[in-house]
């Protein structure tokens, strides 16, 4: 929804046009993780591993233009270090890899890491929000790091066609809010690391929108391209 427009120039929809956004329903923030053997216990000594070894050390991902590229390359810009981008076919690839010492770091969402953290075969280093997540409460935000942009989530939407009647519209967020916000949802959510959100139309219009301006100008400073 909001990095196609940049790594695409022809869609079969209209991301602007298109939609009429009903809600977000839920979030994550990502996590920069690392192989345990690599010589840094925190985020300050992985920054100075890697402004010490320029060019020398890889991130992996799912593939170019995934949310996992998107993040390696947004924390090379924030941090100021040269890594090397390995994309993958897939995360499950690139896990497997990480945990084998092939790649030395990753940023993926927390639901997707969280596993493998707390089993000790990867080493948490920042999270990508303003506060510590619940989940990695011993992980520093990244403002706490020291790289206060180095703010990412993953995040969960719903949207109808464009021209959808506003009443109907308000009637699917008012059931959607009810139910993410609801104990079940509310555990169903944190089982999978997420957390409700559950904001109005507007909002959720506006979260894409600056989503989008955020990623293209990413994709574009990084000459990211659709492979």
């Amino acid at each position: 929804m909001t990095v196609a427009p940049a790594l695409q120039l022809q869609l079969p929809f209209d991301a602007k046009k298109g939609f009429a956004h009903i809600t977000t329903a839920a979030s994550a923030p990502h996590v920069l993780v690392v192989n345990p053997t690599v010589p840094a216990k925190t985020i300050q000594e992985f920054i100075a591993h890697a402004k010490a070894n320029p060019g020398k050390l890889n991130y992996g991902s799912g593939g170019n233009g995934t949310n996992t590229h998107l993040g390696g390359e947004l924390f090379k810009k924030e941090a100021g270090v040269s890594l090397v981008h390995i994309p993958y076919r897939g995360a499950g690839a690139v896990l497997q890899d990480l945990m084998g010492g092939q790649v030395q770091a990753l940023v993926t969402s927390v639901p997707t890491a969280l596993p493998h953290i707390k089993s000790g075969k990867l080493r948490a280093l920042v999270v990508t929000s303003v506060k510590r997540s619940p989940l990695l409460p011993d992980v520093p935000s990244a403002p706490e790091a020291g790289l206060p942009k180095f703010l990412m989530d993953f995040w969960v939407g719903f949207a109808a066609p464009a021209g959808t009647p506003a009443p109907i519209v308000e009637q699917l967020n008012k059931a959607m809010v009810a139910g993410v916000n609801s104990e079940e949802g509310k555990k169903r959510l944190a089982d999978q690391g997420l957390v409700p959100v559950g904001n109005t139309p507007a909002a959720a219009a506006q979260l894409v929108q600056e989503e989008t301006q955020r990623w293209g100008a990413v994709v574009k400073a990084a000459g990211i391209k659709a492979e």
